[in-house]
This record gives structure tokens, C-alpha cells and sequence, in this order.
């Protein structure tokens, strides 16, 4: 077994009772153990992209094989794969994903992305806060900053929460940081490709909709304290979590993850599995002003067997994230909707063929690839690039914080902005000078003009 795969063995999973938890904080406002001061935020009209949905490449996929590969590096390399063309003229991928190929005028690659992190809780706290690990503070990733911005206190009034994990969080860091309990995801659980998709806490199989109002009356049977002091403060927001979490049990919140909805033909476009059906749902929370939503895509920790694991699991990814984009792109909502792939590292340039490994690759921090689409970003243009064996950044290094600053410049959140902070200090949205976090400048070269 290797480090990685006894941390696997190790990553919390939330009971049914914590996701309902989850969701009455998120669905309430209640941080009754928090004491931050909370303010509204206007939410500019010249804000490009509207929601964001995050492609988290759990584990960290090889570069070179999936979106840089070199096939003039030798088998050494490349292994057994080889590069296909796309429909953009001099923009190669693996051969693996020939939907996604088709779709290269959609997307930026980002092939010069580093930070020189190998560890997993450390590298996937960089790339989705922008900082650095090992500070005082903690800082909260790019889905709880845009659920402060984009959530509640901007006149979000879903019933679903404004951040959204599809299905399980990763248990590397706490996403929320120093906002606290209120601005962490609310993970879905359960597998969409199953029918029907029972959501932790939210749908729970077995149990029929009278059985669910019968339970609601006994609670309030039973909930003397609400009936004694109906106008507590805590009680009226209590009562308003709770109304709303039934929704989500009972009434149109529940719609947005019944599949049924949908037609076979569009289920099948984007795979009868667990990745392409969450894609699937990501889309059908967009649709109905979710701000941010993550995909949490487990399985590219490839120490051993690389090369299987890729045949295996990159034509699954392909049919679901090209099915993704095409169908945001068909129904007007990519424009407006900015969709990040990449995980907290890339992996070994060098394959490990001797045993145990058997043709795997390690973590490697120093340049790894990410993709973007929509939401403003061009499409068809590659940033930076690798060396020739895709080991060091060549041209253009590109940092966590310059990429996410990026996205919050599309999104019309203020990268100078100050978050609030339980101890008062004077945090910010993006890092500041002294703060002493590596960035080269936003991504201008597939930027709006």
C-alpha cells in the first residue's frame, strides 16, 4: 500500500446527520459559532461570468497524459500513448480524448502552471486558495470566497446552497477556512448515475413523502422550546433553515438532482457514470443560479499502473466534460458559466516501469497543466508552455494565485476586497505583496479584451 493510497483509506466521509447539518448552516445563514460581521455584496453588472464549475482532478492527473503530452520525449516519457491533433491548428492532446479534441476552440490550456508542492493536503490548499500552507491564517478556497461573494449576502435566495460539492468533499483542508461553517460546500453524497440519485440528507431512499411529513409533525410535537418562544431570534432563523431544508426534501429543491427529468438520450451523452452524470447535475444547478459547483473527481493518483488507470478512466472523463461543454455551450450558458479542470499537481515526467509501480508516476508540483473555459475566457489559445520533457515550466509560469485572481476578475469580485476575519486581521481576498506569494499577473492572454 503506498502513503497515498492509506491517506484514501483515511479521507473523512460526513454521516447523513452531518450533511443535513451542512445544509441547514448553509440554507439558514446560521453560524451560531462563528462571531464574524458579515456585509452585503453588490454583485457588479459588468461581472462576465455568472457560476463556476470546478472539475477537481482528485489526486493529480499526469500532464502528459491527458492535455501536454510530448511525444518526442521516448517511451521513457510517453509510455504507451501517443498525441492526437485537435480542431486547433498546432494544439496536440492525449489520443484519449477525441471529443474533447473536437472542442478545442472552447477551451484554454494552461501548461505552465507551478508551485513545486508534493503533498497532497498542502498542494490542493495552494492551488485553490492561492496560498501558501503553514500561515496563522487559513484561508478559505475560491468556492467559499465565491459564496460570500456570489451567495446569501449578495441576494442569493436559492434554496440550494450557492456551493455545491458533487458528491463527496475532499477532506485534504477545510474548505471555508476562517469563514467559518457557513461558507462550506454542501456535499450532495450518493452516486448519480444511480436512480434514483439519493442526496445525503435530502433524499433518503426507503422513506416516502408521508413518512417525511409524519416526522416533520412529531418534530414539532416535540420542540416545546420553539413553541415557548416562537420569536427568538435563533428560533425564527432555526424555522426558516428548516422550512427551507424541506423544500430540499419535499418540494422544487429536490427537482434540480432528479435525473428523471431528463431525456435517456442526454443522460447517455454524457455517460451512465458516476463523473458523467455529477457533470450532468453541475449543469442542471447552473441552470438554476448555483454560483458554485465542484465536481470532486476521485481516482488519478496514479502511483502504480499509470497507463491502465488512463485507458480506463480518460475516455469516461472525456465523454462527460466534452458532453459538459457542449451542452453549456448549446443551451447559452457557457458564456457566462466558467468551467476549471486540474487537480493540485501533475505527475513524474518520467514513468516508474520497475516494480512495484509497473508504469507509474509520482506527484510533481514543479509545471502541471489546468484548462478553463467560458465565463469570459477565450477559447483555443494555449498559455505558457512545458520543457521538452515536460519536467520544468519553459515560458510563462503561471501561479495558483494568478489563475484564481482570473477567475475572480470574471466573476466582478474584487481581488483586493477584504474577507472577514474572526480575529480582525486584514485579510484579502487575493495575497498582498507582503504576504510573499508567488504571482506573474493575471491570465491576459485569454482574458476579454
Amino acid at each position: 500500500m503506498t502513503p497515498c493510497s492509506a491517506l484514501e483509506k483515511l479521507r473523512p466521509r460526513i454521516s447523513r446527520r452531518e450533511a443535513v447539518r451542512r445544509m441547514l448552516l448553509a440554507a439558514g445563514g446560521l453560524a451560531l459559532s462563528e462571531h464574524l460581521s458579515f456585509h452585503a455584496y453588490a454583485v457588479p453588472a459588468n461581472a462576465r461570468a455568472k457560476a463556476v464549475i470546478q472539475i477537481w482532478m482528485w489526486g493529480g492527473p499526469s500532464h502528459l497524459d491527458t492535455f501536454d503530452p510530448k511525444p518526442d520525449a521516448g517511451q521513457e516519457y510517453t509510455g504507451s500513448l501517443k498525441a492526437i491533433e485537435t480542431i486547433v491548428p498546432g494544439t496536440r492532446i492525449v489520443e484519449l480524448l477525441p471529443l474533447t479534441a473536437k472542442l478545442a476552440d472552447k477551451y484554454s490550456i494552461i501548461r505552465s502552471m507551478t508551485h513545486g508542492n508534493n503533498g497532497h493536503e498542502t498542494a490542493s490548499y495552494i492551488v485553490q486558495t492561492g496560498r501558501q500552507p503553514g500561515g496563522r491564517v487559513v484561508y478559505p478556497c475560491a468556492g467559499a470566497v465565491t459564496s460570500l461573494f456570489r451567495g446569501y449576502d449578495a441576494g442569493y435566495k436559492g434554496l440550494i446552497p450557492p456551493y455545491v460539492v458533487l458528491t463527496e468533499p475532499q477532506g485534504r483542508f477545510d474548505e471555508a477556512g476562517f469563514l467559518g461553517s457557513r461558507f462550506r460546500p454542501f456535499a450532495t453524497g450518493g452516486n448519480p448515475a444511480q436512480t434514483p440519485f439519493a442526496v445525503e440528507g435530502v433524499v433518503a431512499p426507503g422513506i416516502t413523502t408521508q413518512h417525511q411529513h409524519e416526522r416533520r409533525e412529531l418534530l414539532h410535537q416535540l420542540d416545546t422550546l420553539a413553541q415557548d418562544l416562537p420569536a427568538d431570534p435563533q428560533i425564527v432563523a432555526a424555522t426558516q433553515a428548516e422550512n427551507m431544508a424541506y423544500d430540499m426534501i419535499l418540494g422544487d429543491g429536490a427537482k434540480v438532482f432528479d435525473l428523471s427529468e431528463e431525456k435517456p438520450e442526454v443522460r447517455d451523452r454524457y455517460g451512465r457514470t458516476k463523473f458523467g452524470q455529477s457533470c450532468l447535475v453541475a449543469r442542471r444547478l447552473i441552470e438554476r443560479g448555483i454560483p458554485y459547483v465542484t465536481i470532486n473527481y476521485p481516482g488519478w493518483d496514479t502511483h502504480k499502473e499509470n497507463f491502465q488507470v488512463m485507458r480506463r478512466q480518460l475516455p469516461e472523463m472525456d465523454k462527460g466534460y466534452a458532453t459538459l461543454l457542449q451542452d453549456l455551450s448549446e443551451r447559452g450558458l457557457l458564456d457566462s458559466t466558467i468551467v476549471w479542470w486540474g487537480g493540485e499537481f501533475g505527475r513524474t515526467p518520467k514513468v516508474m516501469w520497475e516494480a512495484p509501480w509497473n508504469g507509474g508516476r509520482n506527484h510533481w508540483g514543479k509545471v502541471f497543466s489546468a484548462v478553463v473555459a467560458g465565463g469570459g475566457f477565450k477559447g483555443g489559445q494555449v498559455v505558457g508552455a512545458s520543457d521538452a520533457r515536460g519536467e520544468e515550466v519553459k515560458d510563462r509560469p503561471v501561479y495558483p494565485a494568478d489563475l484564481i485572481g482570473s477567475i475572480y476578475t470574471l466573476l466582478g469580485i474584487d481581488g483586493t476586497a477584504k474577507l472577514p476575519n474572526p480575529e480582525g486581521l486584514d485579510t484579502r481576498v487575493l495575497p498582498t505583496a507582503d504576504e510573499g506569494v508567488k504571482m506573474a499577473g493575471q491570465l491576459k492572454e485569454i482574458m476579454p479584451s
